[in-house]
């Protein structure tokens, strides 16, 4: 959660505007003063030792220090109960992760706690109590009515800060129905401390204090556990959604997506190795993806290289641990780093790095975590190459190398698809067929026949470059398809292919004869040419076209001359 400069500004103005003064106010007309309060240090330190151990329930972060509040409040009166919540602060700076960019979080918690002491306090004064009673009715209404108060008036607190940050909070959470479960659980407790207190003296906290603490110790084991598990049944879901994606670019992009919202990280780095040149494959920062360009020798002696050294990886909890390595891309404020190896086949790829701007950020067993996941987006690397390559290998053929009717007809039908959005202004297809290509083959043998066509393909490929895309129709016929192409200028780069073909020498082997030898002949080819949307918008008409212009305009003419397709 993100607080403008202004938000925290307001946060330490009310601090220092209540809380040192009013705790002057409420000591100077407290009607009970340290000196009264025997047995005051026994209840501090309970509440100081049910403040250190927090635990997790369905997200929520819950501190069990308000039923020895109770106690302190029911027996001392605000005064007692105000410093001692104000000393429980001690250990929420360590779980809130406070540093000093972030003290502003202190400062307003400790407003907080302290409105809080006084409202509930105040309240329950006001309607009757008098501190120190041990009429049992007193202290079950009383001791009820300023745990319940003080609940409440937390979440207004919190309903409020999140509504002057435009945050859209929501009164009736999740959080304040756990809470008032919690209370319940822990009333009977606080209420119960103090009665027995006044009975057996301070053997009552132990015999109280130690149960209640043993049972708040191993839930939160327990549910150290369960988060524990639930981020690596999510880890293990993510596996098999990184393994779906099918190609680089999904995969590398999902990759960091997921990572930003399974984990409290600001930006997520991956950095790859080829060839032994370091640089930045993917970046996401605040939530968006980065083009990131930076040198070599920059990445390599930071932090990202000597991970990728030695292989292992490495949280560190604050900058100044790393700080004397940072990579280039890590902004300056950023503090919590996760550094990972990326292997693939027993042999290091990349590193993963991810960073975050609060210290502590990270939990070491997220580490292995990321570790685990590494793993995984390693694997889908691995597979989507494979699958990548065996598209490529089917939409390949064989013998020209240059792509063959299935890719053509994808190509055509995406080139189409662009020209009736607009991205294309037209699309030319160039149909080209072998003149007597069957004689070739009866006179110099079919391998000859398969020569002529490599080198026929080589020729068109060299001579169209990246212009359009070039393909193998079936046996001798080829198709260009180009783009952004008018009839004109597909007539005339036609033509240049007619011309070019008609002059080039062809070397192949004659070897149906009782002696081998090779021997130069040369080919000539008819040519037709249709263009869209001028001749048809849709895509097998426009190849029809141009195949009816090949054969009615180019081979019953007498071959070896290109023909465009006329209505």
């Amino acid at each position: 959660m993100n607080f403008s400069k202004k938000a925290q500004r307001i946060m330490f103005a009310l601090w220092l505007l209540f809380v040192p003064a009013g705790t002057l106010l409420v000591y100077l007309y407290s009607p009970t003063k340290p000196g009264d309060w025997e047995g005051y240090g026994a209840f501090l330190l309970l509440a100081l030792l049910s403040s250190i151990f927090p635990f997790f329930i369905a997200g929520t972060t819950f501190i069990l220090v308000i039923w020895v509040q109770i106690a302190i409040f029911l027996k001392y009166g605000i005064l007692a109960e105000l410093i001692s919540m104000q000393i429980c602060m001690i250990p929420l700076v360590y779980h809130l992760k406070i540093s000093r960019d972030t003290l502003f979080k202190y400062f307003y918690n400790s407003f907080m706690f302290f409105s809080l002491s006084i409202l509930s306090g105040s309240l329950v004064i006001y309607l009757g109590y008098e501190t120190g009673s041990i009429m049992l009715k007193d202290v079950i209404v009383y001791g009820s009515i300023f745990a319940i108060s003080y609940l409440i008036i937390n979440h207004l607190f919190l309903f409020m800060r999140e509504y002057l940050c435009n945050m859209n909070p929501v009164f009736f959470s999740k959080d304040l129905y756990w809470e008032f479960a919690c209370l319940f659980i822990t009333l009977p407790f606080g209420l119960g401390l103090y009665l027995f207190e006044n009975t057996t003296g301070t053997t009552a906290l132990w015999l109280l204090g130690l149960p209640l603490l043993s049972i708040t110790l191993l839930i939160r084991m327990y549910s150290d556990s369960e988060k524990v598990n639930a981020d690596l049944n999510e880890a293990s879901e993510f596996g098999h959604q990184l393994a779906d994606r099918m190609t680089t670019n999904e995969i590398l992009d999902m990759f960091l997506k997921r990572l930003s919202n399974m984990f409290p990280l600001n930006a997520g780095y991956i950095v790859d190795n080829i060839e032994d040149n370091f640089f930045v494959l993917r970046a996401r920062e605040d939530g968006q993806n980065k083009e990131l360009e930076f040198g070599h020798e920059d990445i390599k002696y930071s932090l990202a290289g000597k991970v990728y050294e030695k292989g292992e990886p490495i949280l560190y909890n604050k900058q100044t641990e790393w700080n004397h390595m940072r990579p280039p891309f890590l902004a300056d404020d950023m503090e919590s780093v996760m550094c990972v190896p990326i292997y693939r086949n027993q042999k290091i790829e990349g590193v993963l790095i991810l960073a975050a701007r609060d210290k502590f950020a990270f939990e070491p067993y997220q580490l292995k975590i990321i570790h685990l996941l590494c793993s995984y987006f390693a694997v889908s690397l691995e597979k989507a190459r494979y699958v990548r390559e065996a598209v490529e290998k089917s939409e390949i053929c064989e013998l020209t190398k240059i792509y063959n009717y299935r890719y053509l007809d994808n190509q055509l039908k995406s080139d189409i698809s662009k020209l009736n959005s607009g991205a294309y202004r037209t699309v030319s297809l160039i149909m080209m067929d072998i003149d007597k290509f069957k004689g070739v083959n009866d006179t110099y043998g079919h391998h000859s026949g398969n020569i002529i066509l490599q080198e026929f393909a080589n020729i068109i490929k060299q001579e169209i470059g990246s212009n359009g895309t070039v393909g193998r129709y079936g046996g001798e016929e080829f198709v260009v398809l180009l783009p952004n192409y008018s009839k004109l200028q597909a007539l005339n780069v036609a033509e240049q292919l007619r011309r070019k073909i008609e002059q080039t020498p062809f070397i192949v082997p004659l070897d149906l004869g009782e002696i081998t030898r090779d021997e130069i002949i040369f080919i000539t080819a008819s040519i037709g040419v249709s263009t869209a949307p001028e001749d048809s918008d849709e895509g097998m008409s426009l190849l029809r076209n141009a195949d009816r212009a090949l054969y009615i305009g180019a081979k019953q003419a007498g071959r070896n001359r290109v023909a465009e397709y006329v209505r």
